[in-house]
């Protein structure tokens, strides 16, 4: 058997900034908290918490004081910055880059239809760390939608501006925008906000699928990005499967295939895809040794 990890997986550039902001801080000191999961990935959340990242939530937040905090990749709502200053706490500000220029994207298109009564739609799922985030600067009274079709919420006789979450599908989008075209009978503008990564990553996935026989895709359960390009990759090969952690390996239903590919979404450590590959490649070994006994 031949196991091949695909060179284009792994952390995204926001993702490695945040884990590598956090890397330095705790180098310095014993303990960092970490507003929500780094990343949506356990075992790189443990390997973190095991150097002293100890993760809160918002409620946790409000009962900190003289501390510091970490925010991660996904971003913040403008709440999170007034709680940090009322409480004299020290944000460490990890915001991916492409994540913040969203951010101030959509506060400028919201004071623009506050204007003039329109409204600001955000392609996304809703509670996701990012969408908080980007509905925050609306005052959290932007209209979330969550598929193509989830329309209904919207009224189409009222100016729209439309943005999405960074990490999702580039197709689901561009067929939400024509859904919204085709009803709109006021001004509406539409704004390109998804990741590069995440949309480049779908070809370079597609590619790599095909050209193996079976693929793991090494992923977070909770990871919005993980189930979307695992969802693309099984509809190129349908052997593909969906693992956690090196020990949801089955060996047995493996070693039938002649090369099997490992990827993962953007939030998947290189290191835990090595692990992977690995125990692919013992079960191989064990299943070639026991046969030819």
């Amino acid at each position: 058997m031949s196991v091949v990890i695909d060179d284009n997986a792994g952390f995204c550039f926001g993702v490695v900034k945040a884990i590598a902001t956090a890397e330095d801080e705790l180098s310095r000191s014993e303990q960092l908290y970490c507003l929500g999961n780094i990343v949506h990935n356990d075992a790189e959340v443990h390997r973190l918490a095991a150097k002293g990242l100890r993760v809160i939530d918002r409620e946790q937040l409000k009962q900190l004081e003289h501390t510091r905090v970490l925010i991660r990749a996904h971003g913040e709502p403008p709440e999170t910055y007034s709680i940090a200053t009322q409480r004299n706490i020290q944000l460490v500000d990890a915001t991916c880059p492409i994540v913040l220029a969203l951010q101030k994207k959509i506060k400028e298109g919201y004071e623009e239809m506050r204007r003039v009564g329109g409204q600001i739609v955000i392609f996304g799922k809703q509670g996701h760390a990012e969408v908080i985030g980007l509905n925050g600067q609306t005052g959290n009274s932007a209209i979330i939608v969550s598929r193509p079709d989830d329309v209904e919420d919207i009224r189409f006789d009222r100016p729209i501006r439309l943005y999405s979450q960074t990490t999702k599908s580039k197709e689901d989008y561009n067929q939400l925008i024509e859904n919204i075209r085709r009803r709109c009978s006021s001004d509406f503008v539409a704004y390109n906000t998804i990741c590069n990564r995440v949309s480049n990553r779908a070809a370079q996935l597609r590619r790599f699928a095909q050209g193996v026989d079976a693929v793991v895709f090494v992923s977070g359960p909770d990871s919005s990005n993980g189930h979307y390009l695992f969802d693309l990759c099984r509809q190129v090969q349908p052997n593909t499967f969906f693992v956690t952690m090196p020990g949801d390996i089955d060996g047995e239903a493996l070693n039938r295939f002649a090369t099997v590919g490992i990827t993962g979404a953007t939030s998947t450590p290189r290191w835990l895809m090595e692990q992977v590959a690995e125990v692919i490649k013992t079960h191989a070994a064990d299943a070639s040794a026991h046969a030819a006994q």
